[in-house]
Protein backbone atom coordinates (compact mmCIF):
# COMPACT_ATOMS: atom_id res chain seq x y z
CA UNK A 1 0.00 0.00 0.00
CA UNK A 2 3.03 2.55 0.46
CA UNK A 3 4.60 1.69 -2.78
CA UNK A 4 1.10 1.86 -4.48
CA UNK A 5 0.92 5.60 -2.37
CA UNK A 6 4.35 6.67 -3.50
CA UNK A 7 3.66 5.54 -7.01
CA UNK A 8 0.43 8.28 -7.20
CA UNK A 9 2.05 10.85 -5.82
CA UNK A 10 5.41 10.52 -7.97
CA UNK A 11 2.72 10.81 -11.04
CA UNK A 12 1.17 13.95 -10.15
CA UNK A 13 -2.15 13.60 -10.89
CA UNK A 14 -3.10 17.41 -9.36
CA UNK A 15 -0.16 18.24 -12.43
CA UNK A 16 -3.43 16.92 -14.96
CA UNK A 17 -4.80 20.17 -14.82
CA UNK A 18 -2.12 21.35 -17.25
CA UNK A 19 -4.01 18.88 -19.74
CA UNK A 20 -7.47 20.87 -19.21
CA UNK A 21 -5.46 22.99 -22.70
CA UNK A 22 -6.41 19.95 -24.47
CA UNK A 23 -9.96 20.67 -24.17
CA UNK A 24 -9.67 24.63 -25.55
CA UNK A 25 -9.90 23.21 -29.40
CA UNK A 26 -13.14 21.27 -28.67
CA UNK A 27 -14.85 24.84 -26.93
CA UNK A 28 -13.64 27.17 -29.28
CA UNK A 29 -14.21 25.02 -32.16
CA UNK A 30 -17.91 24.20 -31.29
CA UNK A 31 -17.48 20.39 -30.69
CA UNK A 32 -18.48 20.87 -27.36
CA UNK A 33 -22.20 19.35 -28.17
CA UNK A 34 -20.25 16.64 -31.15
CA UNK A 35 -19.86 13.25 -28.84
CA UNK A 36 -17.71 11.95 -30.93
CA UNK A 37 -15.59 15.31 -30.47
CA UNK A 38 -16.03 14.96 -26.88
CA UNK A 39 -15.03 11.45 -26.36
CA UNK A 40 -12.03 11.37 -28.74
CA UNK A 41 -10.60 14.83 -26.44
CA UNK A 42 -11.40 12.55 -23.49
CA UNK A 43 -9.19 9.79 -24.93
CA UNK A 44 -6.61 12.50 -25.78
CA UNK A 45 -6.57 13.95 -21.87
CA UNK A 46 -6.23 10.84 -20.53
CA UNK A 47 -3.04 9.50 -22.82
CA UNK A 48 -1.59 13.13 -22.36
CA UNK A 49 -1.98 12.22 -18.19
CA UNK A 50 -0.41 9.20 -18.99
CA UNK A 51 2.59 10.61 -20.78
CA UNK A 52 2.88 13.56 -18.64
CA UNK A 53 2.96 11.41 -15.57
CA UNK A 54 5.92 9.35 -17.28
CA UNK A 55 7.86 12.24 -17.49
CA UNK A 56 7.55 13.37 -14.09
CA UNK A 57 8.63 10.31 -12.69
CA UNK A 58 11.26 11.09 -15.00
CA UNK A 59 12.22 14.28 -13.79
CA UNK A 60 12.36 13.00 -10.53
CA UNK A 61 14.33 10.04 -11.30
CA UNK A 62 17.30 13.21 -12.64
CA UNK A 63 16.58 15.45 -10.27
CA UNK A 64 16.94 12.97 -6.35
CA UNK A 65 20.32 15.19 -5.20
CA UNK A 66 18.77 18.51 -5.79
CA UNK A 67 15.12 17.51 -4.51
CA UNK A 68 16.69 16.53 -1.41
CA UNK A 69 18.23 20.15 -0.84
CA UNK A 70 14.67 21.73 -1.67
CA UNK A 71 11.95 22.37 1.42
CA UNK A 72 9.21 21.11 -0.13
CA UNK A 73 10.49 18.31 -2.80
CA UNK A 74 12.59 16.58 -0.30
CA UNK A 75 9.84 15.00 0.55
CA UNK A 76 8.79 13.25 -2.72
CA UNK A 77 9.18 9.46 -3.04
CA UNK A 78 12.32 8.92 -4.45
CA UNK A 79 14.25 11.82 -2.69
CA UNK A 80 13.05 10.80 0.55
CA UNK A 81 13.61 6.78 0.04
CA UNK A 82 10.35 5.71 -0.05
CA UNK A 83 10.42 4.18 -3.69
CA UNK A 84 13.90 3.08 -5.21
CA UNK A 85 15.84 4.18 -8.57
CA UNK A 86 14.87 0.08 -9.81
CA UNK A 87 10.86 1.05 -8.81
CA UNK A 88 10.35 4.37 -10.28
CA UNK A 89 12.28 3.28 -13.65
CA UNK A 90 9.72 0.28 -13.99
CA UNK A 91 6.84 2.52 -13.47
CA UNK A 92 8.58 4.84 -15.61
CA UNK A 93 8.41 2.04 -18.62
CA UNK A 94 4.88 1.13 -17.76
CA UNK A 95 3.00 4.75 -18.12
CA UNK A 96 5.39 5.08 -21.13
CA UNK A 97 4.32 1.99 -22.76
CA UNK A 98 0.47 2.31 -21.81
CA UNK A 99 0.45 6.14 -23.38
CA UNK A 100 1.93 4.72 -26.75
CA UNK A 101 -0.39 1.84 -26.39
CA UNK A 102 -3.36 3.72 -25.79
CA UNK A 103 -2.74 6.58 -28.39
CA UNK A 104 -2.12 3.64 -31.21
CA UNK A 105 -4.96 2.20 -30.55
CA UNK A 106 -7.64 5.15 -29.30
CA UNK A 107 -6.37 8.08 -31.46
CA UNK A 108 -5.18 9.28 -34.93
CA UNK A 109 -1.53 8.44 -35.95
CA UNK A 110 -1.09 12.37 -36.03
CA UNK A 111 -1.57 12.68 -32.40
CA UNK A 112 0.59 9.42 -31.70
CA UNK A 113 3.77 11.71 -33.20
CA UNK A 114 2.63 14.82 -31.34
CA UNK A 115 2.54 13.01 -28.43
CA UNK A 116 6.02 11.34 -29.06
CA UNK A 117 7.37 14.69 -29.45
CA UNK A 118 5.90 15.92 -26.49
CA UNK A 119 7.59 13.01 -24.32
CA UNK A 120 10.96 13.60 -26.68
CA UNK A 121 10.90 17.24 -25.86
CA UNK A 122 10.64 16.30 -22.18
CA UNK A 123 13.15 13.90 -21.83
CA UNK A 124 15.41 16.68 -23.44
CA UNK A 125 14.30 18.66 -21.16
CA UNK A 126 14.96 16.76 -17.76
CA UNK A 127 18.20 16.16 -19.49
CA UNK A 128 19.86 19.16 -20.67
CA UNK A 129 17.66 21.72 -22.09
CA UNK A 130 16.52 22.36 -17.70
CA UNK A 131 19.58 23.69 -17.10
CA UNK A 132 20.11 26.64 -19.90
CA UNK A 133 18.72 30.12 -18.92
CA UNK A 134 15.80 31.09 -21.13
CA UNK A 135 15.13 27.46 -23.34
CA UNK A 136 13.90 26.12 -19.91
CA UNK A 137 11.14 28.47 -19.95
CA UNK A 138 10.80 28.43 -23.46
CA UNK A 139 10.30 23.84 -23.57
CA UNK A 140 7.69 24.37 -20.64
CA UNK A 141 5.74 26.56 -22.99
CA UNK A 142 6.09 24.28 -25.76
CA UNK A 143 5.00 21.95 -24.04
CA UNK A 144 1.60 23.87 -23.54
CA UNK A 145 1.49 24.46 -27.19
CA UNK A 146 1.35 21.27 -28.00
CA UNK A 147 -0.94 20.25 -25.59
CA UNK A 148 -3.75 22.62 -27.92
CA UNK A 149 -2.44 21.19 -31.28
CA UNK A 150 -3.49 17.92 -29.62
CA UNK A 151 -6.55 18.56 -28.66
CA UNK A 152 -7.31 20.01 -32.18
CA UNK A 153 -6.03 16.69 -33.67
CA UNK A 154 -8.41 14.36 -31.17
CA UNK A 155 -11.19 17.37 -31.80
CA UNK A 156 -10.86 17.36 -35.67
CA UNK A 157 -10.80 21.42 -35.00
CA UNK A 158 -8.42 24.24 -37.33
CA UNK A 159 -5.78 25.27 -34.52
CA UNK A 160 -5.88 29.35 -34.79
CA UNK A 161 -2.74 31.20 -34.26
CA UNK A 162 -4.61 33.44 -31.99
CA UNK A 163 -5.06 30.37 -29.25
CA UNK A 164 -1.31 29.02 -30.30
CA UNK A 165 0.08 32.47 -29.48
CA UNK A 166 -2.36 33.08 -25.75
CA UNK A 167 -0.84 29.66 -24.54
CA UNK A 168 2.41 29.86 -25.23
CA UNK A 169 2.12 34.12 -23.93
CA UNK A 170 0.66 32.47 -20.85
CA UNK A 171 2.90 29.67 -20.08
CA UNK A 172 5.96 32.11 -20.22
CA UNK A 173 4.17 34.21 -18.06
CA UNK A 174 3.85 31.03 -15.33
CA UNK A 175 7.24 29.57 -16.15
CA UNK A 176 8.91 33.14 -15.26
CA UNK A 177 6.60 33.41 -12.08
CA UNK A 178 8.07 29.76 -11.08
CA UNK A 179 11.82 31.07 -11.43
CA UNK A 180 10.79 33.90 -9.53
CA UNK A 181 9.94 31.53 -6.73
CA UNK A 182 13.00 29.33 -7.01
CA UNK A 183 15.34 32.16 -7.01
CA UNK A 184 13.73 33.65 -3.51
CA UNK A 185 14.65 29.98 -2.64
CA UNK A 186 17.92 30.64 -3.70
CA UNK A 187 18.43 33.31 -1.52
CA UNK A 188 17.62 31.62 1.29
CA UNK A 189 20.06 28.43 0.90
CA UNK A 190 17.64 26.47 -1.77
CA UNK A 191 19.67 26.93 -4.81
CA UNK A 192 18.11 23.49 -6.61
CA UNK A 193 18.65 24.38 -10.12
CA UNK A 194 21.48 25.25 -12.04
CA UNK A 195 19.78 27.79 -14.92
CA UNK A 196 19.03 29.85 -11.90
CA UNK A 197 22.81 31.54 -12.58
CA UNK A 198 21.41 33.12 -15.69
CA UNK A 199 17.98 34.55 -13.76
CA UNK A 200 17.79 37.71 -11.86
CA UNK A 201 15.20 38.49 -9.53
CA UNK A 202 14.90 41.92 -11.73
CA UNK A 203 15.40 40.35 -14.46
CA UNK A 204 12.38 37.91 -13.60
CA UNK A 205 10.30 40.44 -12.34
CA UNK A 206 10.58 42.50 -15.29
CA UNK A 207 9.72 39.50 -17.50
CA UNK A 208 6.70 39.15 -15.70
CA UNK A 209 5.11 42.33 -15.96
CA UNK A 210 6.28 42.43 -19.76
CA UNK A 211 4.30 39.01 -20.47
CA UNK A 212 1.29 40.32 -18.30
CA UNK A 213 0.62 43.58 -20.10
CA UNK A 214 1.45 41.46 -23.75
CA UNK A 215 -1.10 38.92 -22.98
CA UNK A 216 -3.51 41.13 -21.51
CA UNK A 217 -3.12 43.59 -25.10
CA UNK A 218 -2.88 40.13 -27.14
CA UNK A 219 -6.34 39.09 -25.61
CA UNK A 220 -7.72 42.60 -26.39
CA UNK A 221 -6.87 42.22 -29.68
CA UNK A 222 -7.64 38.93 -30.28
CA UNK A 223 -11.48 39.49 -29.31
CA UNK A 224 -11.55 42.42 -31.68
CA UNK A 225 -9.84 40.89 -34.25
CA UNK A 226 -12.08 41.28 -37.62
CA UNK A 227 -10.99 37.62 -38.65
CA UNK A 228 -12.31 36.70 -35.08
CA UNK A 229 -15.44 38.79 -35.04
CA UNK A 230 -16.31 36.91 -38.42
CA UNK A 231 -15.44 33.41 -37.00
CA UNK A 232 -17.46 33.75 -34.11
CA UNK A 233 -20.39 35.58 -35.21
CA UNK A 234 -20.53 38.21 -32.39
CA UNK A 235 -18.66 40.99 -31.38
CA UNK A 236 -19.14 40.90 -27.80
CA UNK A 237 -16.30 38.62 -27.19
CA UNK A 238 -13.99 41.78 -25.43
CA UNK A 239 -16.18 41.76 -22.67
CA UNK A 240 -14.42 38.59 -21.50
CA UNK A 241 -11.19 40.35 -21.10
CA UNK A 242 -12.12 41.69 -17.91
CA UNK A 243 -11.96 38.09 -16.56
CA UNK A 244 -8.43 37.95 -18.08
CA UNK A 245 -7.49 41.21 -16.51
CA UNK A 246 -8.22 40.27 -12.89
CA UNK A 247 -7.04 36.78 -13.34
CA UNK A 248 -3.56 38.19 -14.61
CA UNK A 249 -3.68 41.20 -11.92
CA UNK A 250 -3.91 38.21 -9.21
CA UNK A 251 -1.58 35.74 -9.96
CA UNK A 252 1.06 38.61 -10.19
CA UNK A 253 -0.55 39.52 -6.51
CA UNK A 254 0.47 35.74 -5.49
CA UNK A 255 3.89 36.28 -7.08
CA UNK A 256 5.18 39.79 -5.61
CA UNK A 257 2.98 40.39 -2.54
CA UNK A 258 2.62 36.73 -1.65
CA UNK A 259 5.85 35.13 -2.94
CA UNK A 260 4.30 31.65 -3.70
CA UNK A 261 4.56 31.41 -7.24
CA UNK A 262 6.17 27.86 -7.12
CA UNK A 263 3.45 25.50 -8.36
CA UNK A 264 0.59 27.65 -10.61
CA UNK A 265 -0.95 24.07 -10.37
CA UNK A 266 -1.34 24.25 -6.34
CA UNK A 267 -2.03 28.13 -6.57
CA UNK A 268 -5.01 26.97 -8.69
CA UNK A 269 -6.42 24.25 -6.77
CA UNK A 270 -6.03 26.26 -3.71
CA UNK A 271 -6.84 30.08 -4.54
CA UNK A 272 -10.46 30.70 -4.95
CA UNK A 273 -10.33 33.95 -6.68
CA UNK A 274 -8.42 32.58 -9.70
CA UNK A 275 -10.88 29.35 -9.69
CA UNK A 276 -13.44 32.13 -9.36
CA UNK A 277 -11.78 34.34 -12.55
CA UNK A 278 -11.84 31.16 -14.60
CA UNK A 279 -15.32 29.97 -14.12
CA UNK A 280 -16.73 33.32 -14.86
CA UNK A 281 -14.62 33.41 -17.79
CA UNK A 282 -15.14 30.46 -19.06
CA UNK A 283 -19.00 30.65 -18.30
CA UNK A 284 -18.88 33.95 -20.42
CA UNK A 285 -17.21 32.77 -22.87
CA UNK A 286 -19.91 29.60 -23.84
CA UNK A 287 -22.88 32.25 -23.03
CA UNK A 288 -21.11 34.33 -25.94
CA UNK A 289 -20.33 31.68 -28.27
CA UNK A 290 -23.11 29.08 -27.59
CA UNK A 291 -26.11 31.17 -26.29
CA UNK A 292 -25.93 34.28 -27.54
CA UNK A 293 -24.50 34.09 -30.88
CA UNK A 294 -25.74 35.75 -33.69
Amino acid sequence: MLKLKACIQIARPHQYLKNAFIWLPLFFGYKLHDSQAVLQTLCAFFVFCLAASAVYVLNDLKDIAEDRQHPVKKSRPLASGTLTKREATAFFVVLLCFSFSFSFILLHKKFLILMGTYIVLNIAYSMILKHLTIIDIVCVATGFVLRIFAGGIAADVHISHWIVIMTFLMAIFLALAKRRDDLILAENGYNTRKCLDGYSLEFVSSGIIVMASVIIVSYILYTVSPEIVEKHGTTQLYLTSLWVILGVLRYMQITFVEQRSGSPTLILLRDYFLQAVIILWILSCYLILYVFRN
